[in-house]
């Protein structure tokens, strides 16, 4: 993909990995946490703390689980699935090489989305800036943790009831993915 989109998602997913080993540097108050916190003064604990932060666990299983669906729906005969997590998306591009480029860039999206959920699972929601917004092209997005979307926030920029816009993760990636492609297409 270029300009370091080859690396990124198994390089957060390698960050998620540290945090989830370490989750004691974890910062306490993130959304969407299931570690268990130790009691207050003057509580007692039903159980003791989890050794690792069960939010981030269920985030890189499923983002795992559907990375191995993907390929092997595409390429059933899919060799083994590398034991390391972050090695799953190498193993990705080595088993869908030989598909067709509509394939391989239905990957590539599959593939460039997980890194920004792995981003957002660390509290990194910066990782929506660099995008355009799709309807205005403006560079003005940012992520609303509520809707769990990235928004417009640029006031000319709203749909026909007046809601600003708001975008998908999935629609991020599959317009940057669109987007390198054209560069790509466009440079030869």
């Amino acid at each position: 993909m270029g300009m370091g989109d080859d690396d990124t998602a198994a390089r957060r997913l390698r960050l998620l990995q540290q945090e989830l080993l370490d989750p004691w540097r974890m910062p306490e108050d993130r959304e969407g946490s299931r570690s268990a916190r130790p009691a207050s003064r003057g509580q007692q604990l039903a159980h003791s703390p989890s050794p690792i932060h069960l939010g981030i666990l269920d985030h890189m299983m499923k983002t795992r689980a559907e990375a191995i669906a993907h390929t092997r729906a595409v390429a059933p005969n899919a060799g083994p699935v590398p034991a390391e997590a972050a090695a799953v998306y190498d193993w990705m591009r080595q088993q869908t090489a030989h598909l067709g480029e509509e394939q391989q860039q239905t990957r590539e999206t599959v593939i460039y989305r997980q890194g920004l959920e792995h981003a957002i699972a660390m509290g990194d929601t910066k990782v929506v800036r660099p995008h355009p917004c799709p309807a205005c092209r403006c560079w003005g997005l940012e992520w609303d943790s509520g809707r769990q979307r990235a928004v417009c926030t640029y006031r000319p920029c709203s749909d026909e009831r007046g809601m600003t816009h708001a975008w998908k993760l999935a629609e991020l990636a599959d317009h940057h993915v669109t987007a390198k492609k054209m560069l790509k297409v466009n440079a030869t």
